[in-house]
């Protein structure tokens, strides 16, 4: 079991690893070696998490999940296969971490009458300064 938060804990059976030739700087065997990973996690069937985690995942993943709810994420930024492994675990404990936070609700408020009063004479001055860079009418 792969702890996120104190509640929520992903099975590693639930994630599915697949090894990709990376582009970019890799020395001799550049062509040779799968070093990047692809990292699958199919959200919309995970019984570790929560219906309230789960939508929020899907919503903060956006293109990174496809239509069947597969969450994929590739890790490409170390040569080393042991790296790009645990580095793209840590970025989806991350984004599952992200989902599990609750924010707190958006409570209205009013603009006070001085903001209001600052607001207007601030659009006042500017105002006048543009009315004085205009040209004078010689008519």
């Amino acid at each position: 079991m792969i702890p996120i938060t104190s509640k929520i804990a992903i099975d590693e059976g639930e994630i599915k690893e697949a090894f990709i030739r990376a582009s970019g700087p890799g020395g001799q065997k550049v062509n040779k070696v799968a070093t990047a990973v692809q990292l699958r996690f199919d959200v919309r069937r995970s019984p570790s998490l929560p219906e309230h985690v789960r939508e929020r995942l899907i919503e903060l993943a956006g293109r990174r999940i496809n239509r069947k709810g597969v969450l994929l994420l590739d890790a490409r930024r170390f040569r080393t296969q042991e790296r790009n492994r645990q580095d793209g675990l840590d970025r989806l404990i991350a984004l599952i971490q992200r989902a599990a936070e609750t924010s707190k609700p958006r409570r209205a408020t009013r603009p006070t009458q001085a903001s209001r009063r600052r607001r207007l004479a601030a659009k006042r001055y500017q105002g006048e300064r543009k009315r004085l860079r205009r040209p004078v009418n010689s008519s």
